[in-house]
């Protein structure tokens, strides 16, 4: 099964970063984006699966899109970043992506988990 997930973790409370929208989107041959795929993290901060059911993981660019904007907002805190936006490559034989997100009011993290 192929599958793309993230973890948001709020470096500056130390907790998951709960209820964050996040759209997942891949790059079609003209340079569009074309969504596959969205949800919000969960009371622990992750998001265990954003493909839709029927989508499959082929080569190529995708983006993950979190909107940082509403999570600050609903807690009161100014945010140097509305959106982040993390783009990635897959290659042919990639089959499970894990990118989790450290967020901070004016600063963030990303990397490639596990």
């Amino acid at each position: 099964m192929t599958q793309i997930s993230t973890h948001v973790l709020d470096t500056a409370l130390g907790t998951p970063a709960k209820d964050v929208p996040v759209l997942l989107e891949s790059q079609e041959s003209s340079g569009e984006w074309r969504r596959i795929g969205s949800g919000r993290t969960g009371e622990d901060g992750r998001c265990g699966q954003l493909l839709q059911p029927g989508e499959q993981l082929s080569s190529g660019i995708y983006r993950l899109v979190f909107d940082t904007g509403t999570y600050y907002s609903e807690q009161g805190v100014q945010g140097l970043y509305p959106v982040v936006q993390v783009i990635f490559s897959v290659r042919d034989g990639d089959m499970h992506f894990h990118i989790p997100l450290l967020l901070s009011p004016h600063g963030y993290t990303t990397y490639r988990g596990s």
